[in-house]
């Protein structure tokens, strides 16, 4: 399958379907440094959003949120001191759909639940891109069941054939992520104070 065919059906910036759902959710402040974002938990205290540090400070003061986990600065204005926020909890449940991850692909989220690694070969060298398992020339669709990371050279090796026709073998099969992969895409670097809520997310 060639490479090429790809930027067009899986834009690799978009924001994860999950922000929607957030109160006065910052999709374009997802795409700041990895050291300025904040971790949003729901009323379950489950991961559903990253935000930027001046959103998760204003949900803060509307009492909307409060404070988790904190940086070792503090913020002030002229009336008030408190700490910077790195892991805030909303006061409401927000009502996130299950499938909200199943609904949006892009190449990053694919990056990411793949490992960055290639599917084929296991490389996580070079340059990747995604293929899909099924070619679309024969009937395969854009589905996270039949997309997965490829390096360059196993996309090429591939070509616009099946894997067995290739001889060629996935080293796992491809599934619908955790949602907490888009954690993930919005924050390559997971901040240690974020570690404890990711664990045990299914």
């Amino acid at each position: 399958m060639a490479a090429t065919a790809r930027p067009e059906a899986l834009p690799g910036d978009d924001a994860p379907a999950t922000l929607a759902a957030l109160p006065g959710g910052d999709p374009a402040g997802q795409r700041g440094r990895s050291t300025s974002r904040v971790l949003v938990l729901n009323a379950s205290y489950e991961p559903i959003n990253v935000c930027t540090v001046r959103r998760a400070t204003i949900l803060v003061l509307k009492q909307r949120a409060e404070i988790l986990e904190h940086g070792e600065y503090a913020l002030h204005s002229e009336s008030m001191t408190i700490p910077q926020p790195v892991v805030i909890r909303l006061v409401t449940y927000v009502k996130v759909p299950r499938d909200a991850h199943r609904r949006r692909i892009t190449r990053r989220a694919v990056f990411a639940r793949d490992g960055w690694s290639c599917q084929y070969c296991g490389s996580r060298k070079g340059t990747l891109t995604v293929d899909h398992v099924i070619p679309r020339s024969k009937g395969g669709t854009s589905t996270w069941e039949n997309i997965v990371t490829c390096c360059v050279a196993c996309n090429r090796r591939k070509g616009d054939r099946l894997p067995r026709q290739a001889n060629m073998r996935l080293r796992r099969p491809p599934r619908p992520p955790s949602p907490t992969i888009f954690i993930h895409v919005a924050a390559p670097v997971i901040p240690r104070a974020w570690q404890q809520y990711l664990e045990h997310v299914a």
